[in-house]
């Protein structure tokens, strides 16, 4: 049997941050298993973003913030001074709340960061296109327009582009901030099932203010309040036998 300790691929130990004088999060520790969905719930101004954030070094672009505790991406700390965050961005991908496409071509959306990195071959660049498209389940979509503007796609459509633009810089882990808060019930529905089928693929961590989305997509869910992780464990769990009285409080609607 795998032990539990060998599937952990990332951990926060023991954070505190701190956006000027402002505490955002206080001693939050979890640690989030390989080829699984963890979501972390909440309600608005808890935390729950910034701790995403925290764990591909996006905070590191926010004058005045600072992080004590310790984020270790397989057993090493992403925050040691010798950690390159680009790097740490590379491998752990990000997908924000509004889709953003580039104001370019599909296909350039796509290449944009392998050619930072250094894919150069046409050839290489055609085929980690398609595949990342595929991965997306939008090849099929937009395989013969793939030199128009992505600015064409729907919502929905430009949102899928999004996670292919980040699932082409081959992460090992995909950080999703309330990816479909912005789209409508088909385009989430889809979006949803993609998630189910990425995580055979990748490990990833959702933010999500939609309750049922959590239940639905996730194998494990963190409750946040003020700052503070106030309840982790299996979805199926929190959802209907939480061990503590505030998150039941926050499921059934009492507050919030």
């Amino acid at each position: 049997m795998v032990n539990q300790e060998d599937r952990i691929i990332i951990r926060a130990e023991n954070i505190n941050f701190y956006y000027g004088s402002f505490k955002a999060l206080t001693d939050v520790s979890m640690a989030f298993e390989t080829n699984r969905v963890t979501a972390l719930i909440g309600p608005s101004g808890c935390g729950k973003s910034t701790l995403l954030r925290l764990l591909n070094r996006m905070n590191d672009l926010i004058d005045g913030s600072r992080v004590e505790g310790r984020i270790l991406f397989e057993g090493r700390n992403i925050y040691d001074p010798d950690v390159d965050p680009v790097e740490v961005r590379r491998r752990i991908g990000m997908v924000f709340q509004k889709p953003n496409p580039f104001p370019k071509s599909i296909f350039n959306n796509i290449t944009y960061g392998p050619r930072l990195a250094g894919v150069t071959g046409k050839g290489d660049l055609e085929a980690l296109v398609e595949q990342s498209l595929r991965r997306a389940v939008l090849w099929d979509e937009v395989k013969d327009i793939l030199g128009q503007s992505a600015m064409m796609l729907s919502g929905g459509q430009q949102q899928r582009l999004c996670i292919a633009r980040a699932l082409a810089m081959k992460p090992d882990i995909l950080l999703m901030d309330e990816p479909t808060s912005a789209l409508d019930p088909i385009s989430t529905a889809r979006i949803e099932e993609l998630i189910e089928e990425l995580k055979k693929t990748y490990t990833i961590i959702i933010v999500t203010h939609n309750m049922q989305q959590a239940a639905r997509v996730s194998d494990f869910t963190g409750f946040f309040y003020l700052g503070k992780l106030i309840e982790f464990n299996a979805t199926e769990t929190i959802f209907t036998k939480p061990d503590v009285k505030q998150t039941e409080d926050y499921i059934t609607g009492r507050f919030g």
